[in-house]
């Protein structure tokens, strides 16, 4: 409502489309007498006065966004003015109808007012202003032309008057939009924010789970290695390292929880009820489950298993489990591509779908697929919480491709005869190693 778009789509200020129109309005009424045809209505001479009451009938319009009604009364009375004493040529006469700058300059007004204007002053304006204007240009006529005067009159405003409020109208609608838009777009955002807070809730509790299994562990480490000291130096020992070990996984697992704890909800029942949390050998029972579902799986694993904090062994599970649950119910019975690469300082996750197959059911287009939904989302807090990094795509030629990638621990080793013959990333697209490399 306060701006104007301009071709180049960039809002134009009001005042500077009020002073544009206002100054057309006035080189149009100014340049009126010289414009006119020979044999034309016999008009008076342009004087001071006609120059004083051309300014009082387009000057307001550039003022109209600080004084509407004011602006549109002054305009119409002096156009009023200039009929009356003959300086423009009649609405209506023997010569024909005849719609001059200073009609137009009133119509222009009505305009600008009906549409920036509440409805009702909008109102008051078509009810009160455009009949009296009317009636006045009827009297002012000559005598045969006063019906034709009264109705072009009439018809010139009341148009002008319907274009103001029709814009106005479409202006509201506009606006609606954009206030749902952006309504829609603060409610996604607070949505994807719960969904990461209740992620992060669920991962800590998970870690949780691990770093009082370890604690526990460790008790029952200290009591077996004080009992054996005195019979079996060699055996405490044993026992006093394993208790080192478990204490720095149990640090490193605790400030992983750190890090992701934002909320102070209790994990709902007892933890130590809850079953295992799975690692990385069982993926094979996960892929067997999803085949059993119908969904073709690839599953391949190249170079030397190393050891794994829990919490990585849970984060590579649960990102593939989620990877297969999103292509069965996003792309249907479709080929699947797993691969799990033991590098020399990280596991690489990598699972690529073939996308729908054309003879297969329809699939709808879900919205995970296109990295908006929350079980993205969930993956990426998990792996970003063991210090991973997620990359997700669509492939050119059709799919969808998930590549997660998990540091060792500093000091896991990969034999050099591993390390030649395992898969490296470096240089070149994560999704090399695939027929169809994903998109990015």
């Amino acid at each position: 409502m306060d701006r104007m778009e301009s071709l180049a789509g960039r809002p134009i200020p009001r005042a500077v489309t009020d002073a544009a129109l206002a100054l057309l309005l006035t080189a149009g009424c100014l340049a009126l007498p010289v414009a006119m045809p020979p044999g034309g209505p016999e008009l008076r001479s342009p004087d001071a006065y006609f120059a004083v009451l051309v300014l009082l009938t387009t000057l307001p319009v550039a003022l109209h966004r600080l004084f509407p009604l004011p602006a549109l009364l002054v305009a119409a009375v002096s156009a009023g003015v200039l009929q009356s004493l003959h300086y423009v040529p009649e609405l209506s006469g023997p010569q024909g109808t005849s719609i001059g700058p200073t009609y137009v300059a009133v119509a222009t007004a009505v305009f600008l007012t009906a549409m920036r204007c509440t409805p009702r002053v909008a109102t008051l304006v078509g009810a009160v202003l455009i009949p009296a204007a009317a009636v006045n240009e009827a009297v002012l006529a000559r005598a045969g032309h006063r019906i034709t005067a009264l109705f072009t009159e009439t018809v010139l405003l009341v148009a002008a008057w319907a274009l103001g409020r029709l814009t106005r109208a479409r202006a509201a609608i506009r606006d609606q939009a954009l206030e749902r838009a952006a309504a829609l777009e603060r409610e996604q955002a607070a949505n994807a924010r719960a969904a990461v807070m209740e992620e992060r809730a669920r991962i800590a509790r998970e870690l949780h789970d691990i770093v009082a299994h370890n604690v526990s562990l460790m008790v029952v480490q200290t009591i077996a290695a004080d009992r054996v000291q005195e019979r079996d130096a060699g055996k405490a020992h044993e026992l006093h390292g394993t208790i080192e070990e478990t204490g720095r996984a149990t640090v490193t697992e605790l400030r992983r929880l750190l890090d992701v704890l934002r909320t102070e909800e209790d994990p709902a029942g007892d933890p130590s009820k809850e079953p295992p949390q799975p690692t990385i050998e069982a993926l094979p029972a996960l892929v067997e489950s999803v085949r059993a579902a119908g969904l073709e799986v690839d599953h391949r694993t190249t170079g030397t298993p190393a050891e794994l904090p829990a919490g990585s062994h849970l984060t590579v599970y649960r990102v593939v489990q989620e990877a297969l649950t999103n292509t069965l119910k996003h792309a249907g019975r479709t080929r699947t591509a797993l691969q799990i690469a033991w590098e020399p300082e990280r596991l690489s996750v990598r699972l690529c779908d073939d996308g729908p197959r054309p003879d297969g059911e329809p699939v709808r287009t879900p919205v995970a697929a296109h990295g908006a939904g929350h079980g993205l989302v969930g993956m990426r807090e998990r792996v970003g919480a063991v210090g991973g990094s997620l990359h997700t795509g669509t492939r050119p030629g059709g799919g969808y491709c998930v590549h997660a990638v998990i540091p060792l621990p500093p000091s896991t080793s990969v034999p050099a005869s591993v390390t030649a013959s395992a898969p490296r990333h470096e240089g070149h697209s994560a999704y090399a190693g695939h027929p169809r490399p994903a998109g990015r």
